[in-house]
């Protein structure tokens, strides 16, 4: 709301779900300011959980794997009348494909006030294959098309920024830092730690690049070595993804037993509170919401050192860095903190108090709201 204007805001993302998980907060927050809130992206069983929020949902025919170049360009054309039609003040792209089409449609409908949200740039912009340089130069093109030299940057991480200041033609005062999506320190808090058998947890969506194979790895090891522990691994297989987990691959591990397969669940902070470790060996993030919250809860974390994942920590305060792609290392972390109980717990306390003066949602919410202003008052 400026003055006495009724303004309306579109949230463009590709999974609803993800959009509950990681930006719901800063959408009723909207709302309760006076905005008229859009969401827009792919179909979803959440659509009426989203409605009853007073929110309009628009349904974009995003797909998951985007091979077909015919089907893609629909999404964009979608996107494009879609602004035409609404008229927004504001345009919030989150993930990739709403940033690379809903920024080149927005730029074609004249929307004046976009902020693009960088989640993660992924492994492309780190690999030196020939084709990871091939696709590096394309996608590059593609987020100076969509960006344009208007729109504002949120990243949750420097090297991120970094790597598109230096590929792209963004400005520095273009640029936000938001270290990431949050969290509800209500309902993830500061519990006692586990007693028993020490239980390690690993809570990701199953994919290679999030380290999973790594876990089971290390999980091996650690089994040779008789060390007293149990370790859990929570998650989905997400067919739409080519680096998931197969399903033959996780019936090779039920088989063998060395970690305990958990499906995905909704009470992730309970999983923590039963837990005295979380691991999250990804290759690269922007800033993992995992991590964040498992500092909340008052745990321990090993995670490895990529671009988003130390940032969620403090390495050797409130937490354990590992070279990425080393299940070696990984086991090695592990052993240390289940041998070494008050380090665990020290760490575990360091992450909240780490949790409560940088990750709070409150804190999160405020910052995108004063960008929403700054941007509509100057419109």
């Amino acid at each position: 709301m400026v003055g006495d204007i009724l303004l309306k805001i579109i949230f463009v993302v590709n999974s609803l779900e993800f959009f509950i998980s990681h930006r719901l907060p800063i959408a009723i927050t909207a709302r309760d300011c006076g905005y008229t809130v859009h969401i827009a992206s792919m179909g979803s069983v959440e659509v009426e959980k989203i409605k009853n929020y007073g929110f309009v949902h628009h349904r974009v025919p995003f797909t998951r794997r985007g091979q077909n170049p015919f089907v893609e360009f629909r999404a964009f054309i979608y996107l494009y009348r879609l602004f035409k039609d609404v008229q927004p003040d504001l345009v919030h792209l989150i993930t990739i494909k709403p940033v690379l089409y809903g920024g080149i449609a927005a730029r074609m409908a004249r929307i004046k006030s976009v902020v693009v949200a960088i989640t993660g740039l992924g492994t492309v912009f780190i690999a030196q294959t020939k084709m990871a340089i091939i696709r590096r130069r394309l996608i590059s093109l593609m987020y100076n098309l969509a960006i344009g030299e208007t729109a504002t940057v949120i990243f949750q991480n420097l090297d991120d920024r970094n790597i598109l200041l230096k590929f792209c033609r963004l400005k520095l005062k273009q640029v936000r830092i938001i270290k990431g999506s949050g969290v509800d320190l209500d309902s993830y808090r500061l519990s006692p730690q586990h007693q028993g058998v020490p239980v390690v947890v690993m809570a990701a969506r199953l994919l290679r690049d999030k380290g999973v194979f790594e876990f089971i790895e290390a999980a091996r090891i650690l089994r040779l070595r008789s060390v007293p522990l149990k370790m859990r691994l929570i998650g989905e297989i997400d067919q739409g993804n080519p680096t998931s987990v197969s399903e033959s691959e996780m019936e090779l591990w039920r088989k063998e037993g060395v970690v305990e397969l958990i499906d995905y669940s909704k009470n992730i902070p309970h999983q923590y509170a039963a837990a005295n470790i979380v691991c999250l060996p990804s290759y690269r993030e922007g800033l993992p919401k995992g991590l964040v919250e498992a500092a909340a809860c008052g745990r321990a974390v090993i995670t490895t050192d990529v671009p988003g994942c130390c940032d969620a920590i403090v390495p050797g305060v409130t937490g354990i860095l590992v070279p990425v792609r080393n299940a070696t290392a990984l086991a090695d972390a592990i052993q240390d903190l289940i041998e070494r109980p008050l380090k665990r717990k020290k760490m575990g306390e360091a992450g909240r108090k780490l949790a409560e003066q940088e990750f709070g949602i409150k804190k999160i919410v405020e910052q995108h709201m004063n960008i929403y202003k700054e941007l509509l008052t100057d419109a």
